[in-house]
């Protein structure tokens, strides 16, 4: 029976009218509709013609959540009277909850994805809903951009519907094809609210890292909200071990305390979902699963930490992972906003209300953040390698795109090209990252395929800390547990089990195997010991378990989680397996080199003959006759590191260096270029044949700097015999004396004593730009300065003779300097 009453009640029934007439007109619309006003619920059901008794159309809903897409099935399958699996179900990894009558199916948007590559056409489907646009999660997007290529060119009937809640709809609408908006208004009730900071600063977020000082201020703040207002309570957490903190120091309250996100079992899951039974209040600590999407019944207050998990990736060390930081302002909002669904609420904000105007207006999209390599195969099987050909709010950025390309190269699932193989087509099947798929794909062939797939499902949901950091330990504490944990990862196992063989190689014990499918999975990751319990991973980075780790004495380790700590210069080991070198070896043979090594290091060029997977040395031998060509590139390799300087260099040859940049910038060619970094781009062209000759750094050291560098000049067209006529290396002033040009600063310096100018009225030029003179006393200290000396001797001059012939009365300090002979003397000494 259809519980129309509800249905009537919910607010975006309003805009069901226009967002019909958007569809039947352009087929594609934006729907932009606040949490709590039905868009998730109601809608569907009504273009699939189950709330109005319109015609039967199938619609898909996606969700950007596993809770959220067996959330909202259930509600809908209640608003018209059933079970989820009737007319309304849900598809969501290692669950599939539908029937032979079902017309509304809600699935996450990686399922959605897997059948798009199966399905371009989505055969019997009639409208698509892309639930929660506005988070910008990778697999939204991606969808997104696939279903506007099929409706270009082959379904132009698929209806398509980006649903928002939050107003920043335009940037949908504009990538839909100018879409109409459709927006619905929400019965928000007010919200006050409260700000509370804590007392004492904490310490910012960095990493996976929490400060305890807050979550000990966020569960006061739990019980002070309780203390003062009505109603449950929602309070906003980063992560299940903060939820898990928290949850511990609410111990004692009058509430029953309640945990939500995406690993709480289906059970707690429900009957947050379900709501207080009235016999008491409720505290729920959520992660940001509860922003949108879901609804808690009972909620009167919200309790926001401030804090959110974003993925992060540092493609330089091929490290991966969730980094805790500060929620955008729309979060916010949207946390906000859950105190106002059912009644005049409250939202007590950890943090100080200045520092409210300096968060990020929306989280960050994932696309230019997260870690691309499953966005990259996906992109190569739909056959836009590049993905330059998709519609994306974001394009993904060259950088991380080319590190994507790197991985999925070394794993086979891509050509040289980058089109996808028969290898990589099965991988992207699989429902894994690519680097998973890898694992689960040669190591079935190796160790089983069922403990392949235990592994790999170790390894695509982090255990609990609880179960430690050894990956065997974890596998064998997930194969006794009777946790939420253990559960999800034997459906995970069967599920992944179902894709391989379990054929040959299941013998051995299960630590060695266990550390295969790990370093097959991480290659770059095999690290070996470097004393002190310290390891040198095969990317370069430096990792370390933590203090009291049985990992710190392993001689090998493949890494599998691991994290930089900021300000740290090595990565801190979160999941690992001990390993030996022969695993390592196999693994990752594509890192593998062997052969001659010259290069610049510690100061001087070092020769040896190395066989290393990737940084880690294997074996190292000193080399006696290297390559003169590899020496030649070690030696420019240490002057770009450290400078020309490691040449001969004379006080005559720097300055003819200066000479010619001044010729350069004055009267440009045909005078050379003598800056370090063009100088170190041309070295076959003025040190030679020195440069060829030398072996080492004592070698570079005997190359006369001034003579390569007269190798440049312009012989060729005569110029170069002009050299000390336009940028002489000295000039002869009146007094007869030969005074040396400086030609370092922006204008060539005379620095000159005053008496030896006299009888001179116009200023000295050099290649027609005038020095810039430097006047000194008869001491050889600074008088003046002037780079227009017919002024100075008309103005400046009275006011230095006053100040000078007083202190120096043996020199002469004529009252027209123009008029009498320059002089290097005294007046005695020249009579």
């Amino acid at each position: 029976m259809i519980r129309t009453d509800a249905l009537d009640q919910l607010p975006v029934r309003t805009a069901v009218p226009a967002l019909e007439r958007a569809l039947d007109d352009r087929g594609v619309a934006v729907l932009c509709a606040p949490p709590g006003t039905g868009k998730t619920t109601l809608v569907p059901l009504v273009l699939a013609g189950l709330a109005d008794g319109g015609p039967v159309r199938r619609v898909v809903v996606a969700e950007p959540r596993r809770i959220a897409a067996r959330a909202a099935a259930r509600r809908m399958a209640w608003l018209i009277g059933e079970r989820a699996g009737g007319r309304v179900g849900f598809t969501v990894r290692g669950e599939r909850v539908v029937g032979r009558d079902t017309v509304v199916e809600v699935v996450t948007t990686g399922v959605l994805l897997q059948r798009l590559q199966r399905d371009q056409e989505l055969t019997g489907v009639d409208a698509v809903i892309i639930d929660e646009c506005h988070e910008r999660h990778l697999d939204a997007d991606t969808v997104a951009a696939f279903l506007l290529d099929v409706r270009e060119a082959i379904r132009p009937d698929l209806r398509l519907v980006a649903a928002s809640a939050t107003t920043d709809a335009q940037g949908w609408a504009r990538l839909l094809g100018d879409a109409p908006v459709v927006e619905a208004e929400g019965v928000s009730h007010p919200v006050e609210v409260v700000w509370a900071p804590p007392a004492a600063p904490v310490r910012p977020p960095h990493g996976m890292r929490v400060d305890p000082a807050l979550l000990t201020h966020v569960a006061a703040t739990v019980r002070r909200a309780l203390a003062e207002r009505d109603g449950d309570v929602l309070c906003f957490l980063p992560g299940v071990g903060e939820i898990g903190r928290v949850a511990g120091q609410l111990a004692g309250v009058a509430a029953e305390v309640l945990q939500v996100h995406g690993r709480a079992p289906a059970a707690v899951q429900d009957a947050v979902l379900a709501g207080s039974s009235g016999e008491g209040r409720r505290v729920v600590l959520a992660t940001s699963v509860a922003e949108s999407s879901l609804t808690v019944p009972g909620v009167r207050v919200v309790v926001d930490s401030g804090l959110a998990r974003e993925p992060r990736t540092d493609h330089a060390r091929g490290l991966s992972a969730l980094t805790t930081v500060r929620a955008s302002q729309a979060a916010g909002r949207q946390r906000a906003g859950r105190a106002g669904r059912e009644a005049p609420g409250a939202v007590y904000r950890c943090w100080a209300q200045a520092e409210d105007g300096r968060l990020a207006r929306f989280p960050s999209p994932e696309i230019k953040v997260a870690d691309l390599a499953a966005f990259a195969l996906q992109a190569a099987c739909w056959g836009d390698p590049d993905a330059s050909g998709l519609a994306l709010l974001d394009p993904p950025p060259p950088g991380a795109m080319s590190a994507a390309r790197e991985v999925l190269t070394a794993v086979g699932a891509v050509d040289a090209e980058g089109r996808v193989t028969d290898r990589g087509s099965r991988m992207s099947r699989l429902g894994l990252h690519p680097r998973l798929a890898r694992a689960l794909l040669d190591g079935a062939a190796e160790v089983g395929g069922r403990r392949a797939a235990e592994v790999v499902a170790l390894l695509s949901e982090e255990p609990p800390r609880e179960y430690g950091d050894d990956l065997a330990a974890a596998l064998r504490a997930a194969r006794r547990g009777g946790d939420g944990y253990a559960g999800r990862w034997r459906q995970e196992v069967r599920r992944l089990s179902s894709f391989v063989a379990d054929a040959g190689g299941g013998s051995g014990p299960d630590d060695a195997a266990v550390g295969l499918v790990a370093a097959l999975a991480f290659p770059e990751r095999v690290a070996r010991a470097r004393g002190e319990g310290a390891f040198l991973m095969a990317s370069g980075t430096g990792a370390e378990p933590r203090d009291g780790s049985g990992l710190r004495s392993a001689p090998w380790l493949a890494v599998a989680v691991a994290d930089r700590p900021a300000h740290s210069a090595s990565a801190r080991v979160r999941l690992a397996a001990v390993i030996d070198e022969g695993t390592a070896r196999a693994a990752a043979g594509h890192l593998r080199f062997a052969g001659e090594e010259v290069r610049w290091s510690g100061g001087d060029v070092v020769a040896r003959r190395v066989e290393r997977l990737g940084a880690v040395e294997l074996s190292v031998r000193p080399l006696k006759q290297p390559e003169p060509g590899l020496v030649r590139e070690a030696l420019v390799e240490g002057l770009r590191r450290e400078g020309l300087g490691l040449l001969r260099w004379t006080r005559e040859t720097g300055q003819l260096r200066e000479r010619l940049a001044f010729l350069r910038r004055e009267l440009g060619e045909p005078w050379p270029d003598v800056s370090e970094g063009v100088l170190l781009e041309r070295t076959e062209q003025w040190l030679e044949p020195e440069l060829s000759r030398a072996r080492r750094r004592s070698d570079l050291a005997r190359i006369d700097a001034g003579q390569a560098l007269r190798r440049l000049l312009p012989w060729a067209t005569g110029e170069a015999a002009r050299l000390d006529e336009l940028a002489p290396e000295r000039i002869e002033v009146p007094s007869g004396s030969r005074i040396r040009v400086e030609y370092g600063g922006a204008q060539p310096v005379l620095a000159v004593k005053l008496q030896e100018l006299f009888g001179l009225r116009e200023t000295p030029r050099v290649a027609g730009v005038p020095v810039l003179v430097h006047l000194l006393s008869p001491a050889g200290r600074p008088a003046a300065v002037t780079a227009d000396l017919a002024s100075f001797w008309q103005d400046g001059y009275r006011a230095v003779r006053a100040e000078l012939r007083g202190r120096y009365p043996k020199h002469p300090w004529p009252e027209d300097p123009t008029t009498v002979e320059a002089t290097r003397f005294t007046k005695r000494a020249r009579r």
